[in-house]
């Protein structure tokens, strides 16, 4: 009996340690700035995220960009995004310049439910908020994120990685539903 139990607890350590080491292999170093550039310039943190609605709405998306006027407003666009049977440009967040030129943009959790997801914010019995999802997302691929400025003729792009959904993501989703949080109806 003791034998077994050993297995046993040696099997779920090495099944522990193969799924830490897969995750911590698909981690990517968080971007930066190019010290060669001497322009504006603009980086997406996570360069790329899954379009499922648990990790579209539970991941901080920031963009920050260097090189801009200080007190400036600039405002960050997705360029390509089929939308309606046309090509947009999709304003998805903002900012303003600091004294060294720099911005920090979140993507707020509206922006990413009605532009990424194609969802809307609702509630349920709970009076807790709720994404309903009755369409496709936007389609996976790599887009150009691009930072306009409000006062000067300076812009910075970068790209940004838009997954398909993903088996974990899926799971996540599911629980969400089971929860009430996410409402689908398709």
């Amino acid at each position: 009996m003791r034998k077994e139990w050993s297995n046993t607890r040696c099997l779920m350590a090495g099944l522990a340690l193969l799924i830490v080491g897969l995750l911590a292999g698909c981690a990517t170093a968080p971007a930066t700035f190019d010290p060669n550039i001497k322009g504006p310039q603009m980086i997406v943190e996570p360069g790329s995220v899954g379009l499922n609605v648990s990790t579209v709405t539970g991941t901080p998306m920031i963009f920050k960009g260097k090189g801009f006027e200080p007190g400036d407003s600039v405002f960050i666009e997705l360029l390509g995004v089929k939308k309606e049977g046309k090509v947009a440009k999709v304003p998805i967040a903002d900012a303003e310049v600091g004294p060294s030129g720099e911005f920090t943009a979140k993507v707020e959790t509206l922006v990413k439910a009605t532009e990424l997801l194609r969802a809307t914010l609702g509630s349920n019995e709970k009076m807790e908020t709720t994404i309903i999802v009755s369409q496709p997302t936007i389609e996976p691929g790599v887009y150009t994120a691009k930072a306009v400025s409000m006062n000067s003729n300076k812009t910075a792009e970068c790209k940004w990685t838009l997954e398909p959904p993903s088996f974990w993501g899926d799971f996540k989703d599911w629980i969400g539903e089971t929860q009430g949080k996410i409402i689908k109806k398709k």
